[in-house]
């Protein structure tokens, strides 16, 4: 019939067909706005480039630039108030449902001179994408109501929903707020699920912010990172190429000895490091020390668990005086706290030339060595055999 459109395909059918066009729009964001664009942590070919931009043009609106700087932006104030879209900030329930107006707010002229550097400039951009923003979308209705008749009303508002609702609102919104962290990063990004199938692997958004110029998000042997499959496929064509996907550090078997590059090895790996600080040291010092308090006290314990790996500078004032309580009355679990920050200092502090924090590292694991406790001393010997992975 002819309101069924050209294509006259069962419900079934253009369904599937929707939960494709969709797809391919959130393609379009991780791999050519997010991790190409924003974060140049991917080379694409300039064919599969433009296609990509042409793509959000037909079924966004997205100006790479806009985006590309308030993104960036993001990630330089993130979690502050000069934070575009922080729900720590601004609110859940605003970032979930205002997710396109926060980012046309954020777009300001001083904004995208700060940092809208290296994105397309050529004709087409100025003259049509930029220019004409809208035609896009307006054209990807009219091919919508050609091909599938009064259906594709439904399929052209799903597809204008569908990048402001999983894109802009629930990674940028339940991405800081609700899931697990692998790494004690900075700010409240969280990995919302381990399977980042949906939004094309931007559910892992605590391993982004951790390692944000990585081309690929999963870390864990058990996450997906549906994003990282395409740019593998399309590297065996020729047409993209992943960078800074694997970490400079690696382990040398017998390496028993603190050098320089053992301190530029655990800096530049220094989130993992932490990582294993915790399953290695603090977790079964912490199980140990709770086995042996009066039953009544354990829960205070529990409380303090994940206290003890959090990121100092998101712990809520009532949290952290609970934190100092439990450590001032158990010097084995000040120790190793202790430890675990003056590790971190050593690439937390600028200005120190490599000698001096060779030292200090030295010094760390000799005195972890001379603590008399068993996880710290076999965690001095772990740090000691780190090196720069060989180009």
């Amino acid at each position: 019939m002819w309101y069924n459109g050209l294509l006259d395909l069962p419900v079934w059918q253009l369904i599937l067909v929707a939960l494709a066009l969709t797809h391919v729009t959130i393609v379009s964001v991780t791999l050519y706005l997010h991790r190409h664009s924003a974060h140049n942590s991917l080379d694409l070919n300039p064919v599969l480039s433009h296609f990509f931009r042409f793509w959000l043009w037909l079924t966004t609106s997205i100006v790479t630039k806009e985006w590309t700087a308030i993104h960036r932006k993001h990630h330089a104030m993130c979690e502050t108030e000069n934070d575009p879209h922080s729900p720590v900030v601004k609110g859940l329930k605003k970032v979930l449902t205002e997710g396109s107006e926060l980012y046309a707010e954020a777009a300001t002229p001083e904004t995208l001179e700060r940092y809208g550097q290296r994105t397309p400039q050529d004709w087409v951009e100025r003259n049509v994408y930029t220019r004409h923003r809208t035609w896009g979308i307006t054209l990807m209705a009219v091919i919508d109501l050609l091909l599938f008749g009064v259906n594709g009303i439904w399929i052209w508002a799903v597809q204008m929903m569908w990048s402001p609702v999983w894109a802009a609102g629930v990674i940028n919104g339940i991405g800081h707020y609700f899931g697990y962290r692998n790494f004690e990063c900075a700010d409240n990004a969280r990995n919302i699920v381990p399977w980042g199938i949906l939004v094309g692997g931007e559910e892992l958004h605590n391993n982004h912010h951790t390692y944000p110029n990585s081309s690929k998000l999963s870390r864990r042997w058990y996450e997906i990172d549906i994003g990282w499959g395409y740019i593998r496929l399309f590297q065996l064509f020729g047409l993209a190429k992943p960078k800074g996907y694997r970490p400079i550090a690696h382990r040398v078997p017998g390496k028993l000895a603190v050098d320089v590059e053992t301190v530029q090895a655990i800096a530049n790996n220094r989130f993992d490091i932490m990582r294993q600080y915790r399953k290695r040291v603090l977790e079964p010092v912490l199980r140990q020390q709770k086995q042996v308090v009066e039953k009544d006290i354990k829960p205070a314990y529990s409380r303090a668990r994940k206290l003890l790996f959090r990121e100092t500078s998101l712990i809520k004032p009532h949290d952290q005086k609970h934190l100092d309580s439990l450590l001032d009355n158990n010097a084995v679990l000040r120790q190793i706290y202790d430890k675990s920050q003056e590790l971190q200092e050593l690439w937390r502090r600028r200005g120190l030339k490599s000698n001096e924090k060779m030292q200090a590292l030295v010094e760390w694991c000799r005195e972890a060595e001379d603590s008399g406790i068993r996880y710290l001393e076999e965690f001095a010997a772990h740090l000691k055999s780190y090196a720069l992975r060989p180009a």
